[in-house]
């Protein structure tokens, strides 16, 4: 008890707090996520993500290096897909030519330990911007699950380690597993997006893939019946034993900052590693206030990221891994 007990002795200066920090970050904390597109000598700015970069396969493998030299060791691939290959069922996902199975192959050629976890789901090759088929004006489950199990072969077959199916149909997990199972890849994984919400953060994602849901008659105008309800709690735990027990090797709750709640009700409760995804707005929100002189830059971004391992990630996907890695270093 007070005085015999004070609390500011270990706050008296930095290397004290150095010696009782409890949440330590370090550059294998992060899954740095990737955007690919077509063409050559590419690098475009994302407009709503500044200094955050889309990248032609040949400018991939520099970017790749340079981040295996600053010590991280994952990165998570998104394929931007022209308009001309998108329709409603995703053909152009299976493509084994497609734009997704040359960026695997392209990491892997340039840095063969590198670990490549691949984005499963349909929206980005939907000519409706959905995360399945549609029927009706319905979002098609057990099909759409299908499709995703031949993806995710398609990219186990160009070398990925995992991967990452973000769509929220019901049962993917298991369909996806017993996919790779039967084609003989029972080493790859799946980081399985289990509580992924219905949320306004991802803006600035959709805009960098061009696969926000269009606006037509008959079109689900967003992605709310099958995305959570971001009011519910226990979902969210059902949702992630569910995957679990379907196969899933990794779990993730989307969006990060607003749902650190969740990660630590499910960090509780599974013996599974649990990643994060610090999705594009909160990026976004953090640059843009940063350029007004609201906020420091560098401090917030390093206090957002402790309190996310802090809250329980195991794994952070975030826009800021190159950022935060040269701050620490």
């Amino acid at each position: 008890m007070y005085p015999l007990r004070r609390n500011r002795r270990l706050r008296t200066n930095e290397a004290i707090r150095s010696l009782v920090r409890e949440t330590i970050i370090t550059p294998n904390d992060f899954l740095v996520p990737l955007f690919v597109v077509e063409g050559k000598g590419v690098k475009e700015e994302i407009a709503s993500m500044p200094n955050y970069y889309r990248y032609s396969l040949d400018l991939l493998e520099k970017e790749v290096k340079e981040l295996w030299k600053l010590g991280l060791k994952s990165v998570l691939l998104f394929v931007k897909v022209p308009g001309n290959l998108k329709d409603n069922k995703g053909t152009e996902a299976l493509n084994p030519n497609g734009l997704m199975q040359r960026a695997i192959k392209t990491v892997k050629n340039v840095c063969p330990d590198m670990l490549v976890m691949t984005d499963v789901a349909l929206d980005p090759y939907s000519s409706y911007g959905h995360d399945g088929i549609i029927e009706n004006g319905i979002i098609l489950n057990d099909e759409t699950a299908d499709i995703l199990a031949e993806m995710s072969v398609s990219h186990a077959k160009a070398g990925a380690n995992f991967v990452a199916p973000s769509d929220m149909m019901d049962g993917r997990i298991l369909t996806i597993r017993e996919a790779l199972e039967d084609e003989g890849f029972i080493d790859t994984g799946i980081m399985s997006y289990s509580a992924k919400y219905a949320s306004a953060f991802y803006g600035p994602f959709r805009d960098a893939l061009d696969s926000a849901p269009v606006n037509m008659k008959n079109i689900p105008k967003d992605k709310k019946t099958y995305q959570m309800d971001y009011a519910n709690r226990f979902e969210a735990i059902r949702e992630t034993e569910m995957d679990i027990d379907e196969g899933a090797d990794i779990v993730m709750v989307k969006p990060g900052l607003c749902y650190l709640d969740i990660v630590r009700e499910i960090k509780n409760e599974v013996d599974v590693p649990v990643a994060v995804y610090q999705v594009s707005g909160e990026y976004a929100m953090l640059k843009a206030a940063a350029e007004k002189g609201w906020l420091d830059h560098d401090a917030v971004m390093m206090e957002q990221i402790t309190a996310i391992k802090r809250a329980g990630a195991d794994v952070i996907a975030s826009y800021f891994a190159k950022d935060v890695v040269k701050l620490i270093s």
